[in-house]
C-alpha cells in the first residue's frame, strides 16, 4: 500500500514538474537575445496597418480571441484549407468575417527578415499584434508572455462549437468561457473588446427586429435603416459609438439597452454580471486594468511550448 502511495506521489510530482517546465518556457523577454528587433517590428507593422484602416485594430484583436478559443493560442486560425487541414477560416464564426490575415503575413515576413530566420511563432505574432492594436487605439498595454509554438492542425468543427456566438444568453456565455478556464469577470472584460470594431447585419438582425423588450426602440430603428429584414447580410454597424477608440461606451450602451448583439446585451439583463457592467461603464481605468489582466489569462490557454508544435515559415501552412 505504501509503495502505491509513493508511486502516485512521484507521478504527480513529475506531472507538476513537466507542467512547470512548459509554463516556464514563456517569458516577456523570450526574443530579447535571439531577435531583439522582433517586437518593435510587430508594433511598427500593426501601427501602420491601423493607420491605414482603423477597423484593422479590432480585426487583429478578434483573430487572437478566435484563435485561443479553439484548442488554445496556437495560430490554428491562420491555416488555409488543404487535404489534411480542416481550416477554421470557413467555420461559421469566421467565414467572410475574420480578417487581417494579410497583415499577419506582412508581420511574419518583416519579422523573419530582421531576425534572419523564422524564430518568432505565428501564435506569438497574433498575441503581440492584438496587444499593439489595442494600444494603437488608445487602450491599455500589458506584458505579453512569449514562447508559444504553432499548431500543425486546425479544427473547423471545434471552431463552430467553441467560439461564442452572437445569439448566446448569459448562462451559455458563462459556460462557454468556463470551458476555457475563464470566469465571469473575464467574460465581461473580454467582451469589452467590442468597444472596437463592427458587426455584420446577419449577426444582429434578429435582435433589432424581434427583441423589443431588451432593446432601446430608437436604437433599433437606427440600426434597421442599414440592416433590412432580408438582404444586406454583410452590412456593417459599429459595436459602440466610437469603434476606433478604446473607451467604456460599449458598457454605457449596455446600461441603456443599446447593445448591438444579443450576446452583448446578455451581460446586462438582470443577471450576475450587471454590477460589473455598471462599474466598467463609469470607470474606464478599472475596465482597462481588468481587460489587460484577462487578455494575459486568455493568451495562456492550452499553449504549445518547448519542442511541441513548430515555428511556421508561412503562417498559412504547416512546414
Amino acid at each position: 500500500m505504501a509503495s502505491s502511495y509513493s508511486f502516485l506521489f512521484l507521478h504527480m510530482l513529475v506531472m507538476f514538474f513537466l507542467a512547470s517546465i512548459a509554463f516556464s518556457d514563456l517569458s516577456d523577454d523570450f526574443y530579447d537575445d535571439i531577435c531583439p528587433q522582433a517586437l518593435p517590428t510587430i508594433r511598427r507593422v500593426v501601427e501602420d496597418a491601423v493607420r491605414q484602416e482603423r477597423r484593422m485594430g479590432a480585426s487583429l484583436l478578434r483573430l487572437h480571441f478566435h484563435d485561443c478559443f479553439v484548442n488554445g493560442c496556437d495560430a490554428s486560425i491562420l491555416l488555409d484549407q488543404t487535404a489534411t487541414i480542416d481550416s477554421e477560416k470557413t467555420a461559421r464564426p469566421n467565414n467572410n468575417s475574420a480578417r487581417g490575415f494579410e497583415v499577419i503575413d506582412r508581420i511574419k515576413s518583416e519579422v523573419d527578415k530582421v531576425c534572419g530566420r523564422p524564430v518568432v511563432s505565428c501564435a506569438d505574432i497574433l498575441a503581440v499584434a492584438a496587444r499593439d492594436s489595442v494600444v494603437a487605439l488608445h487602450g491599455p498595454t500589458w506584458e505579453v508572455e512569449l514562447g508559444r509554438r504553432d499548431s500543425t492542425t486546425a479544427s473547423r468543427t471545434t471552431a463552430n462549437n467553441d467560439i461564442p456566438t452572437p445569439l448566446m444568453d448569459l448562462p451559455a456565455l458563462i459556460d462557454n468561457f468556463k470551458k476555457q478556464g475563464l470566469d465571469e469577470e473575464d467574460l465581461v472584460a473580454l467582451s469589452g473588446g467590442h468597444t472596437l470594431g463592427f458587426s455584420q447585419c446577419s449577426s444582429f438582425r434578429n435582435r433589432i427586429y424581434n427583441e423589443n423588450n431588451s432593446i432601446d426602440s430608437t436604437f433599433a430603428s437606427q440600426r434597421q435603416a442599414n440592416c433590412l429584414r432580408s438582404g444586406g447580410d454583410s452590412n456593417l454597424a459599429s459595436l459602440d459609438p466610437t469603434p476606433a477608440l478604446f473607451d467604456s461606451k460599449y458598457f454605457t450602451n449596455l446600461v441603456s439597452k443599446k447593445g448591438l448583439l444579443h450576446s452583448d446585451q446578455a451581460l446586462f439583463s438582470g443577471g450576475e454580471t450587471d454590477e460589473l457592467v455598471k462599474t466598467y461603464s463609469t470607470t474606464l481605468r478599472t475596465f482597462s486594468k481588468d481587460f489587460a489582466k484577462s487578455m494575459i489569462k486568455m493568451g495562456n490557454i492550452k499553449l504549445l511550448t518547448g519542442n511541441q508544435g513548430q515555428i511556421r515559415v508561412d503562417c498559412r501552412k504547416v512546414n
